[in-house]
């Protein structure tokens, strides 16, 4: 899958779980950057991992620090 398709997803579901953003996002900030907290975080995650049906294994999200480690994260397990 595409890198800009899978930014894509996120960025619907952070939209959707975090009203006040608006705009592209950029991909060097962490998602509590646009004010998400963990309870969206999951919420996030989640719909993206549903939506693009690609599983990310819990222990391999808490190592990942911003946006872009996690388009690469969906990026990489996409190719499997």
């Amino acid at each position: 899958m595409e890198r800009a398709a899978i930014l894509e997803v996120i960025e619907k579901h952070l939209k959707k779980s975090v009203s006040s953003v608006t705009g592209s996002i950029d991909e060097n900030k962490a998602l509590t950057d646009y004010g998400a907290n963990s309870l969206d975080i999951v919420e996030i995650v989640s719909g993206t991992m549903r939506e693009l049906k690609i599983k990310i294994p819990r222990t391999e999200l808490s190592e990942i620090k911003n946006i872009s480690g996690l388009v690469d994260k969906f990026e990489a397990l996409s190719k499997n």
